[in-house]
């Protein structure tokens, strides 16, 4: 007889594991399914966030900040500091040290909250009409067994979009796993994708010493961001980083002949160019995943670009199963696909402790914030300007440089801005775009506000913490009546 659960939930990234978690907290019997396995062939709970995206990316983007900080930037504070150099396989284990704890981490979270977690490809099995369970096949690399759940949560998660005519192997072709693992800073190295995989990728190997060339397809640079945003960024990065960007290229063709790959590629301007560097990260984009799930066994809907389709609540065309994170439509982000996981387990746990159907509060992709962990750092939340001007709403806006602010001078860390946009009539705030140093711990306040239905005026009445990096917020709420007092 199979084991019975009330609650399946297949994959153990973010979404998935803090689902199984609330749902546990709520008292329901869990199970969370995860196939992944690290180098060394053991299991490693928290999918790609944990095991080779958020995580170890952060923790390298740091690595090399530090060492770029030594080399560039700590003379102006009266240090000096000679001969400095950077052991590439030491930072990488220091990388590794950090991922092991954290999934540890959640095997613990498991234990202690009494979720079982079960190791293998999880698949919905074809359901007879009659049934009021699911049955999931757990097969872990052809040992298998068969489970039953009343409810079943799909977090699956997404994987890199391959490019047809560049086969990654990870040894001179990388996705983001291979990028995050060399051993050794390339001496040229070649980004397709200047998303935030492209960039904070590039970041890090261009502050390690590599000669770092971006090519990115769309016209625009980081065109879902605030247009001002991104045009200070690409500007901050070729003459501070030295990050070489190109848009609106048109790859033709990717060869690697010994130690190097050679991509043929149209320009902005329609000229055929070459470019030859010794790695090459493919990073454009990411797809849902759903394989091996059993969609078409059980007529589970997607649509034309692969993600499982859901409604508002998240819950897929099939009886009882929810889907959640980037097998989904939204914002493909940690952090929104966690809150998608803990609204699902609420629902169930209405329907299934408390006999109630009515529905609970659904994610606002409006207040879900976006960073990019740059140098400096990129931050937003809310409509950008050109969103407000095609939807011909009226705003007006405030903006403070952090040159005017007194932390960031003492830091040393001056570039970028804040820009405040809100509703001309009722003052509420429409978005929020940063630039800038810790952008990424500042843009909370601003997703606070939103989502409290600030105006900006309630942000200017704040008292902030002087000297802060803080107050170059509040002095943009200030700019949007035009009463900014320190510039």
């Amino acid at each position: 007889m199979s084991e019975t659960f009330d609650v399946a939930v297949i994959g153990a990234g973010p979404g998935g594991y803090v689902a199984a978690i609330r749902c546990a907290q709520l008292g329901l019997n869990t199970v969370c399914i995860d196939e992944w396995k690290n180098p060394k062939g053991k299991a490693s709970l928290g999918g790609t966030c944990l095991n080779v995206g958020c995580i170890p990316s952060k923790a390298l983007l740091e690595s090399s900040e530090n060492y770029f900080q030594i080399q560039h930037k700590v003379s102006a504070h009266g240090i000096t500091a000679e001969n400095v150099s950077v052991d590439v396989p030491v930072m990488i284990a220091r990388k590794d040290k950090i991922v092991t704890m954290f999934t540890t981490g959640i095997a613990s979270l498991f234990k202690k909250n009494k979720v079982k977690s079960m190791h293998g490809r999880g698949t919905l099995l074809k359901r007879d009409a009659s049934a009021n369970t699911w049955q999931i096949k757990v097969d872990d690399n052809g040992t298998a067994e068969t489970i039953q759940a009343k409810h079943v949560i799909v977090a699956t998660g997404s994987v890199p979009r391959p490019l047809p005519f560049a086969e990654v192997d990870n040894v001179m072709i990388l996705d983001n796993a291979g990028a995050l693992a060399l051993t050794e800073v390339p001496k040229r190295l070649g980004v397709i994708g200047a998303g935030v995989i492209g960039l904070e990728m590039g970041s890090v190997w261009r502050r390690l010493g590599a000669e770092v060339t971006i090519l990115e397809a769309m016209p625009g640079f980081l065109m879902a961001a605030d247009e001002q945003i991104a045009k200070e960024a690409k500007s901050i990065f070729a003459k501070e980083t030295g990050l070489q960007i190109n848009t609106g290229v048109n790859i033709k063709s990717v060869k690697v002949t010994g130690d190097t790959v050679t991509v043929g590629y149209s320009d902005s301007n329609n000229q055929e160019q070459i470019l030859e560097v010794d790695k090459l990260i493919v990073a454009i984009g990411r797809i849902p995943n759903t394989a091996g799930l059993g969609v078409q066994e059980n007529g589970l809907q997607v649509d034309e670009r692969g993600f499982v389709v859901v409604d508002q609540y998240c819950r897929t065309n099939l009886a009882n199963v929810y889907a959640v994170g980037d097998v989904v439509r939204g914002p493909m982000l940690a952090h929104k696909a966690s809150e998608e996981g803990v609204a699902v387990a609420e629902m169930i746990q209405h329907m299934e402790k408390k006999g109630q159907t009515d529905e609970l509060e659904t994610v606002d992709f409006n207040t879900v914030p976006w960073v990019i962990y740059t140098a400096p750092e990129i931050a937003w939340v809310g409509k950008n300007e050109q969103e407000l001007r095609a939807a011909g709403i009226a705003y007006k806006a405030g903006q403070f440089p952090f040159i005017a602010n007194g932390r960031a001078r003492a830091m040393g860390e001056t570039s970028g801005f804040i820009k405040v946009l809100a509703d001309e009539k009722t003052d509420r705030v429409l978005g929020v775009h940063m630039i800038g140093p810790h952008v990424s711990e500042l843009i909370s306040e601003a997703v606070m506000a939103m989502k409290f239905s600030a105006s900006s005026e309630d942000i200017a009445c704040i008292v902030h913490a002087h000297p802060s990096l803080s107050e170059v917020f509040h002095e943009a709420a200030l700019g949007v009546d035009k009463r900014a007092l320190h510039i």
